[in-house]
């Protein structure tokens, strides 16, 4: 999937960029750049598409995304029913591998940092107490000035260096380091009308009209870009959105296949094992503590 490339823009008085944001949403292009990118979701919930992979995500959430690995995060129009001025936050920082000098990264004492540069390439969701070590250094690091920033950047590339609580979000041949301006509008549209309607009956004929394709050439150019059918595609983000309503555990399964834009129980018990390697109930089970801490952390 081609992605839109986006200059970051660094101070010629900082060697990085961190930032907080606190607006109405994340934005919804499907973007990449040569920085690498620490995200820490502070509120806000949601659906992020990274390289090749399609999760939902919620407060609390920290990633740390490669170089050129394309990425969006996707508020839920939910989110946002009970107060329309809502809004999202979070922290963001943005770096060059090389940011601090061109020799840090040869130094011995600095072995794990291009090990970590390199797992980066496939995007990390931070976890465990990594994630809880990291959060309130973030927050700091907006605040902090002179040699108190690179201090606060190093122990943040510390514990992301040496800790094991992560886990790989995508490939790492979903980088890119060049797109075509034509196929970001195209690919961005059919992604945005998908994450609109993807409870109603999509067809091809309508994904194709966007996309101002015929059908044949439509499902020949997604299947090129993306590696998959563009029903594939669809069924991934009906899949990502069945996931977050069962961990809220307010509506019963069946109720979640229809309102997530499936016909039938049974197709959507096939496609939710299919792609989740669990049922239904398994899921829940799982992730339902974890959810419910969280959200009350």
């Amino acid at each position: 999937m081609k992605a839109h490339f986006h200059k970051i823009p660094i101070s010629s008085q900082n060697s990085f960029s961190i930032r907080h944001d606190v607006k109405p949403n994340f934005g919804t292009i499907w973007h990449y750049h040569p920085e690498l990118e620490l995200h820490y979701v502070i509120k806000g919930e949601g659906v992020r598409l990274i390289g090749d992979n399609i999760s939902n995500f919620s407060a609390g959430e920290i990633v740390l995304l490669g170089q050129n690995l394309p990425h969006t995060w996707r508020c839920r129009e939910e989110y946002f029913q009970n107060d329309p001025e809502l809004e999202v936050e979070a922290v963001v920082i943005q770096f060059m591998p090389e940011c601090l000098g061109r020799y840090l990264l040869g130094l011995p004492e600095a072995y794990l940092v291009p090990k970590l540069f390199e797992k980066a390439k496939s995007g990390l969701l931070i976890t465990g107490e990594a994630r809880e070590q990291l959060a309130p250094l973030m927050r700091r690091a907006v605040e902090a000035t002179d040699l108190d920033r690179i201090i606060i950047f190093l122990s943040i590339l510390k514990i992301l260096s040496e800790t094991s609580e992560v886990e790989t979000i995508a490939s790492k041949h979903h980088a890119f380091t060049q797109s075509n301006e034509s196929d970001t509008m195209r690919i961005n549209k059919v992604c945005n009308y998908t994450l609109s309607n993807y409870r109603n009956e999509i067809t091809l004929e309508e994904v194709a009209s966007i996309s101002n394709l015929s059908v044949t050439s439509f499902c020949r150019y997604f299947k090129l870009i993306t590696k998959k059918t563009y029903y594939d595609f669809l069924i991934e983000i009906r899949i990502s959105q069945a996931c977050r309503l069962l961990i809220e555990d307010k509506l019963p399964t069946e109720v979640i296949c229809f309102d997530c834009g499936f016909n039938n129980v049974s197709n959507f018990y096939r496609h939710f094992k299919k792609i989740t390697k669990m049922t239904p109930l398994e899921y829940k089970r799982k992730y339902l503590r974890n959810y419910k801490e969280l959200v009350a952390a």
